[in-house]
């Protein structure tokens, strides 16, 4: 059986449920529906999450945007899709992609492109940079990096003698 809450029991739950790691306001009114609040309680404990900074949408928007970069190797566009779903304004995207720099950008681009090029298997290079370029794309990268970084693996790939650079 679920316990019943009233805002005084919520707020110490819903404070350490922010405090162990960033969350949007979705996520957190999602739980507190899922905790039996109703609509002005709900209203009632996020005004104490912000005011008391326990919930923050710019942080957790920044925090996301170089994470998912960092550990996952997400592109912007799956970054900025997933802020979007989750209900992030534009200005916080924005702002959650100036976390991760160019030079930073391209450089994990570069690395993630290359090792997965290596380790498709595909003899039909056709087969094989479609999914190359599958992978890619889902990540979150643009396509004119994705094939352009194709036409350059590709080309590195061939025999010299098969070369028309």
């Amino acid at each position: 059986m679920n316990p019943i809450y009233t805002i005084k029991t919520a707020i110490p739950k819903i404070e350490h449920y922010c405090a162990y790691q960033e969350r949007c306001h979705e996520e957190v009114v999602q739980k507190l529906w899922s905790m039996k609040m109703d609509s002005d309680e709900i209203d009632t404990i996020l005004v104490h999450l912000i005011k008391d900074n326990f919930l923050n949408e710019s942080r957790f928007a920044c925090s996301f945007a170089r994470g998912k970069h960092r550990i996952k190797f997400w592109g912007k566009i799956r970054i900025v899709n997933e802020l979007k779903f989750r209900k992030i304004t534009q200005y916080n995207i924005n702002l959650a992609l100036k976390e991760i720099t160019t030079e930073e950008y391209l450089s994990t681009f570069h690395t993630v492109a290359k090792k997965n090029w290596e380790s498709i298997p595909e003899k039909n290079v056709l087969k094989k940079r479609k999914k190359f370029c599958d992978f890619l794309l889902r990540k979150g990268y643009e396509s004119n990096l994705v094939y352009e970084k194709a036409k350059e693996l590709e080309s590195w790939n061939t025999d010299d003698t098969d070369k028309t650079d």
